[in-house]
């Protein structure tokens, strides 16, 4: 069981350290632990619960009838929040503790309603990628541990390889051929899957190549296909240090094909790449260049 201190909440939440004192305090909602040493930390089921008790707030619930609830009612209610602005917010909470107890059935059924309802495309983008932005704040806090994440993570892959396969591809005169490849030692795959998705839903061709890929090796690849288009996701890799010199290798290599390139590593990146590479830093960028291919 992870243990959270108050300043792990206060990320977690979006609530303040002092606000949620006044609500301990005043209405007993919620009672931290202490350490040997006298060191206030929260469990997995009080960040469940303060999860909770942000959403009811935030569509108007009063803390003073919040606390009146039973745990129960609590859940039952923000169950009801689904057909709300909510929404969103209420299926990433459902996800964080789907993960906070490894638990599958859980996932499947919240993954699964959200595609229903909102098609896969507008799951990954208000719902998947706000959660794996969560799973990061709790992965540096220590509140997920490798077992968490990877269990989570791997069932988001899955579903998205399963839309992939249920594709059913109508090459046209628009049809492009891409290559998508994660540079080598990155390892975080799931945004590249669902570029792989986003461009066969719209009936290109691709070649996938996966994670941690050599440069050397794409190079060969490349000469091989000859694809109209590469993509590239940079999350973790390259480093600071070495983004420009990948950067300058990727220009350098590929110069007759186009390059595009988006991801965290890009964030506080601000020099001028070669002419071939073209760098996104937003997710509807990369959604407008895409749908641009259709034009």
């Amino acid at each position: 069981m992870a243990q959270y201190s108050i300043k792990d909440i206060e990320n977690l939440s979006g609530i303040k350290a002092h606000t949620l004192r006044i609500w301990e305090q005043r209405y007993n909602l919620v009672q931290p632990h202490r350490t040997d040493t006298n060191i206030r930390y929260y469990s997995d089921n009080d960040l469940k619960l303060i999860l909770n008790i942000v959403l009811l707030s935030k569509q108007g619930y009063r803390i003073g009838a919040i606390a009146k609830m039973s745990n129960d009612q609590i859940k039952k209610s923000v169950s009801n929040l689904t057909t709300t602005d909510l929404k969103y917010e209420v299926h990433i909470n459902e996800l964080t503790q789907s993960m906070i107890d490894v638990d599958e059935d859980r996932f499947e059924k919240i993954i699964a309603t959200c595609i229903l309802q909102y098609g896969l495309q507008q799951t990954m983008l208000c719902v998947v990628y706000p959660f794996l932005i969560k799973i990061g704040v709790m992965w540096t806090t220590g509140g997920v541990n490798p077992a968490q994440e990877h269990f989570i993570t791997n069932l988001i892959r899955q579903k998205i390889i399963v839309a992939i396969d249920g594709q059913v591809v109508k090459y046209n005169e628009n049809t492009k051929h891409c290559l998508l490849f994660l540079p080598e030692g990155e390892l975080h795959e799931i945004s590249l899957l669902f570029l792989s998705y986003l461009l066969k839903s719209r009936n290109h061709r691709i070649t996938y190549l996966g994670m941690s890929v050599p440069l050397n090796d794409v190079v060969e690849v490349v000469q091989f296909k000859k694809p109209d288009a590469i993509y590239t996701i940079f999350t973790s890799t390259p480093t600071d240090e070495d983004i420009d010199a990948y950067l300058q290798a990727l220009g350098e290599q590929f110069a007759n094909t186009p390059v595009f390139i988006s991801g965290n590593r890009l964030a506080s990146y601000n020099s001028t790449p070669a002419l071939n590479l073209h760098l996104f830093r937003k997710a509807e960028d990369i959604l407008h260049h895409i749908n641009a291919l259709q034009a």
